[in-house]
């Protein structure tokens, strides 16, 4: 056992959630609404990373969200801050270790279609790795070799639809392009993500997919829209931008996970 998992499992006392959620731009403050809430500090479980991002915590959070036990990850780290896609392996591994057995992942990115502008939420359907990094490289054996046909379960997709159309939220539904990041993309390769079929660009999350299918974790996840991908508007892009768009649709994607979760 790790120093990160015996310390989460003591702290924890009862308290034995199968559902976790990595939060990511936008969604900080759902963390606040769990009922007695348990945090430890990044900075308290060796390993685990601490984010070099503005708007991003770095802290496990745990409770209740309504009568579901939830634990949260406030904060991830990111491929862009040191070159290393697998940043997340350790606390994805960690809550699985807990017994998680569903991951929920959120995230910030830039939308490709006219109809889905900034505030929109939209349910990541699959995803296209344009970063072509990968978190299991150097993993031994042949477990190293994760079937993606699946990689974004149907059941918790449905419960995620359910619940929008539940809290009246309108939920889009497309796919995710994973850029390498920390600089935004020029309107040329905006323009070939979407002859690619991307709907939605962005920093983060495909790693995390990929580390959690080969931990045998279900996944949904869901993209807050912060703003229209390059050269769609006009104007340039930025990161300020993104954390003060963030909120708009970070709240209509808390609305859905807070319904999907509490029932």
């Amino acid at each position: 056992m790790t120093q990160a998992l015996s310390v989460l499992d003591k702290k924890l006392g009862g308290l034995n959630p199968r559902t976790a959620i990595v939060l990511g731009s936008g969604l900080g403050s759902l963390s606040g609404e769990l009922r007695d809430p348990v945090r430890v500090s990044y900075a308290d479980l060796e390993g685990f990373p601490h984010s070099g991002v503005s708007g991003h915590a770095a802290e496990v959070v745990a409770g209740h969200m309504g009568e579901t036990p939830v634990i949260m990850l406030s904060g991830r780290a990111h491929y862009y801050e040191k070159g290393d896609a697998s940043a997340m392996r350790l606390p994805l591994e960690t809550l699985h270790g807990l017994g998680v057995q569903k991951l929920i992942l959120t995230n910030a990115a830039g939308s490709l279609r006219k109809e889905m502008p900034p505030g929109s939420v939209m349910r990541i359907s699959d995803h296209i790795n344009y970063a072509g990094a990968n978190p299991l490289i150097g993993e031994p054996g042949d477990r190293r070799f994760v079937g993606l046909t699946n990689a974004y379960d149907v059941e918790m997709a449905d419960q995620m639809d359910a619940a929008a159309r539940e809290v009246g939220i309108d939920l889009f539904s497309g796919v995710y392009m994973w850029f390498s990041g920390p600089s935004f993309e020029t309107p040329a390769e905006i323009k070939m993500a979407g002859m690619m079929g991307a709907d939605a660009v962005g920093m983060s999350t495909v790693p995390e997919v990929i580390l959690a299918r080969f931990l045998g974790l279900r996944v949904a996840a869901a993209s807050v829209v912060t703003n229209f991908a390059a050269g769609m508007s006009g104007d340039e892009i930025s990161h300020e931008e993104t954390k003060q768009m963030a909120p708009l649709g970070g709240e209509r994607l808390a609305s859905i996970l807070r319904h999907m979760l509490s029932g």
